[in-house]
């Protein structure tokens, strides 16, 4: 059972991983995208486990994959934040005012 409720987690990280290649893949780059994730899907294949067997290697790849994952998922939300504080030009002292989420003065409360 506990071997089925790894398998499980196994399959939702690289659904997970695989996702946030997607969502960072450029259109110049989908052939990169295709060769990571082919070289992702290999590698889960290889460390693949039956109940008769443990394998360690296979642990230390669910730990790869997930730290993979949470640095693809930082990466894209950085870029995300990048792109809404990046510089505008000048903007009104309400606008600065709400960005930050501060009222002035004469605003109602």
């Amino acid at each position: 059972m506990a071997t089925a409720v790894r398998a499980a987690s196994g399959s939702s990280t690289l659904k997970a991983l695989l996702s946030e290649l997607k969502a960072i893949r450029s259109n110049d780059g989908a052939g990169a995208y295709s060769l990571a994730s082919k070289y992702i899907t290999e590698q889960y294949r290889r460390f693949e486990t039956t109940e008769q067997v443990h394998c360690r290697a296979k642990e230390e790849l669910q730990f790869t994959a997930q730290t993979y994952r949470c640095y693809l998922e930082s990466l894209r939300k950085l870029k995300e934040l990048n792109e809404s504080y990046r510089g505008k030009g000048e903007r009104s002292i309400r606008e600065t005012a709400d960005m930050v989420g501060f009222k002035l003065p004469h605003d109602p409360k």
